[in-house]
């Protein structure tokens, strides 16, 4: 077994393990155990895909896509020296790439609790457990902090020096810790309060509202500053105390331009004293923890639910064949019930609902919703399609792929009727609610005059559908892959076809720029969706060999 670096630097921190009661070389070697495994994939249960076997870690080798986006920072860095409006966004940013991460992609290493029959069978206490899992989290966490933060690193030390440098260390370091241990204790004290199968519905809805939350949170962070003389100032709030991000942008204020002001100084002792004090709060309750994870082995038994009437009636009304019908209520039930599926999509819908008022009151004129009204802010519903291409992708996703054989036991007639009635009850079940509630409101913001517009956006919707699928999906069961091949699946597709949306809002003001150009638009659309149906999903009778 090969020795790790990360080891070998944790073992400076030794003592500090030790004081906290955890056996600090049965830590080390869990650990090992587990970063040795990071290693290792998973063989994919099909021979037939045509893909090699990935050798490594392929978590780490995809760190240079958090090196490309942390090009962001780097103007933040370089203008002027409004610290605390410069270093709160920067700080900002950063805690959204590792909350979005560690709800993503490490939530489940810190609920597993597939090792404990291994574990819990030797002399190894639960302090010790916790603390290896929480310091597994934090070796990953520690990597995609790095890459993102690197570059903007080096770029703050050239401009603005040693010190600078030392106090963003120091908070990137503070930061990780609040991150990963806020998180954890949040878990802690859902785990306490419900069991069973409530239990991992409450922390898969808790993981999308965070995810939501973060976004949110980021927003509101850009307007505690006010645009003065194009300059960003200041303007202080006591309900400022719960932004963390300000927390971290004080201390460049406080050190580098010797503003003393109280609010500074307490924002700088938040940053520093409540990473700290989670950090001990989490080392008392690690035991708790562990004991309270065992909860999620008790499997309550799910009543058997009937059939929803909805799902029955879409089924009827929009499929052609009984195989469709089938694969539509399928899916239907894998949406609802898929807990990783809603944990990746659902932040995805808060967020399509979220950003098109957002703007619209960003960019709203003195006139209020009566000028509003008479303008095309109503294009913003297009973040309505601005999801179809991830979350259409997802949708050959599953948590229980291994259960994907029966696709090639069972006798279809026509494959193609799998992927249609799939993507007509992601239609039915995902896209068409969102669509209607912003639409309903964006009615009574800008009048039934954007019907028309309204129109055009859902047939474009529907036209996107099928460009994702064919581009995408194609060729491939619903739900039958690992969500381990999410990362490594297809980012260029993924962001070419989310730009595709971009192209249906420039035909789209196009089409306005004639007069009875959006009914025109209208026709060509339902043209390209009739005839894109037909030639994706061709009626053939053939048996499934994928």
């Amino acid at each position: 077994m090969r020795e790790f670096q990360s080891l070998k630097f944790l073992g400076s921190f030794k003592s500090i393990f030790t004081r906290f009661g955890v056996d600090y070389v049965v830590m080390e070697k869990i650990l090992r155990i587990k970063l040795t495994m990071d290693e290792r994939r998973v063989p994919t249960i099909f021979g037939d895909n045509g893909k090699k076997k990935k050798e490594g870690n392929q978590f780490l080798k995809s760190l240079w896509v958090y090196g490309l986006y942390s090009l962001i920072l780097i103007p933040f860095l370089l203008l002027g020296e409004n610290y605390m409006y410069q270093l709160s966004l920067v700080f900002g940013m950063i805690l959204f790439i590792l909350m979005t991460s560690m709800i993503s992609d490490f939530s489940v290493v810190l609920l597993d609790i597939r090792d404990k029959n291994i574990i819990q069978t030797k002399p190894v206490n639960k302090k010790t457990i916790a603390a290896a899992k929480i310091v597994h989290i934090m070796i990953y966490m520690t990597f995609v902090a790095g890459a993102f933060t690197t570059i903007p690193f080096l770029v703050g030390l050239f401009r603005h020096g040693i010190i600078f440098s030392l106090i963003f260390l120091i908070e990137l370091v503070l930061t990780i810790l609040l991150v990963v241990v806020l998180t954890s204790l949040l878990y802690l004290f859902i785990l306490r309060f419900f069991d069973g199968e409530k239990l991992k519905d409450i922390i898969n809805y808790v993981q999308i509202l965070l995810s939501v939350g973060v976004v949110v949170g980021y927003q509101v962070l850009i307007r505690s500053f006010e645009f003065v003389d194009l300059n960003m100032e200041y303007a202080f709030s006591w309900w400022h105390f719960l932004i963390p991000p300000l927390w971290y942008g004080a201390p460049f204020e406080v050190f580098l331009n010797g503003n003393t002001s109280s609010h500074f100084i307490w924002f700088t002792v938040l940053a520093v004293l409540v990473p700290i004090i989670a950090i001990y709060a989490y080392a008392k309750l690690m035991p708790s923890f562990e004991r309270n994870l065992e909860k999620l082995l008790s499997d309550t038994k799910a009543r058997k639910k009937s059939r929803s009437w909805l799902d029955e009636a879409g089924a009827k009304l929009l499929c052609r064949s009984n195989e469709e019908r089938v694969f539509y209520r399928f899916a239907a039930s894998m949406m609802k019930k898929e807990r990783e599926f809603k944990l990746k999509v659902f932040p995805m819908l808060g967020m399509s609902l979220f950003f098109p008022f957002l703007l619209i009151f960003t960019y709203s004129v003195d006139g209020g919703l009566e000028e509003i009204s008479g303008g095309n802010m109503f294009m913003f519903i297009y973040f309505c399609n601005v999801i179809i291409p991830s979350v259409v992708f997802m949708l050959k996703f599953s948590e229980g792929y291994k259960g994907s054989w029966l696709f090639r036991a069972a006798p279809i007639e026509q494959p193609s009727s799998a992927y249609s009635g799939t993507l007509k009850a992601f239609f039915v079940k995902i896209y068409l609610p969102i669509f209607l509630f912003l639409s309903i409101i964006f009615i009574w913001i800008f009048s039934v005059r954007i019907l028309p517009d309204l129109a055009a956006v859902l047939i474009g919707g529907l036209l996107q559908i099928l460009i994702t699928y064919k581009i995408a999906n194609e060729g491939e069961f619903p739900f039958s892959t690992s969500f381990e091949f999410t990362q490594e699946s297809g980012g260029a597709k993924m962001l070419l076809l989310t730009l595709i949306t971009g192209a249906f809002v420039g035909m789209h003001f196009l089409a306005n720029a004639f007069d009875s150009g959006i009914y025109v638009y209208l026709v060509v659309l339902l043209v390209a969706v009739v005839i894109g149906w037909r030639v994706v999903f061709p009626k053939r009778k053939t048996v499934a060999a994928f």
